[in-house]
């Protein structure tokens, strides 16, 4: 059973990231942290995930591709983090943000993603893609998110020259968390409010 969803998994892959360039999809699959990669127009659906988002999330590529990725956060309300999100994708002079909002893992998990997001631009201006790294805030600490954000940066740093060779430039720059401990305590306070029904 196991062996049939990897299977799967890498069908769905490979089906869905023919038309991307080599470069950011090998990238992608070396990333030390979740990536998921989404259309710049129309419902934003995803386009590529790797594997640490799968793990993150419990989905594999065939479950992700295609769908926009607002289906992980349920029936919570997440209202001050989608108007961030909306924000940034209809307002072009935004270039990137990052919030926490809640998500829910395949197996029906709740937990706090601090989700980051950044345009891709053509050379022409237009977006082409919208980029997105995921961390689960709520089960860490304050050490581990640090790493996160030293990897993420790393990460942005390392892709920018991938991508210019196909003509694509990251808008923005990585805004770091500046109290991780407050982060944590947020957001293990946010599933509290979970378990109690009061935040759906």
């Amino acid at each position: 059973m196991l062996e049939r969803s990897r299977q799967s998994d890498a069908i769905g892959e490979s089906m869905c990231r023919d038309d991307l360039p080599v470069e950011l999809r090998d990238y992608f699959d070396s990333s030390p942290v979740a990536l998921s990669l989404g259309e710049a127009s129309s419902d934003h659906a995803l386009l590529l995930t790797n594997r640490r988002f799968r793990d993150l999330t419990g989905y594999t590529t065939s479950e992700i591709v295609g769908r926009n990725c607002r289906f992980l956060q349920g029936e919570s309300r997440n209202d001050e983090a989608r108007e961030k999100i909306h924000a940034f994708l209809a307002e072009d002079r935004i270039a990137n943000v990052r919030t926490p909002i809640v998500n829910f893992r395949k197996d029906g998990r709740p937990f706090v993603n601090l989700l980051y997001m950044s345009k891709l631009r053509a050379q022409s201006g237009d977006v082409r893609y919208i980029f997105a790294s995921q961390f689960d805030v709520s089960r860490t600490q304050a050490d581990l998110l640090q790493n996160y954000d030293a990897d993420l940066g790393q990460t942005l740093d390392r892709i920018s020259p991938v991508l210019a060779e196909s003509g694509i430039v990251v808008e923005g720059s990585l805004m770091t968390i500046a109290n991780s401990a407050a982060t944590i305590a947020q957001a293990k306070l946010t599933l509290t409010e979970l378990d109690r029904g009061s935040f759906l």
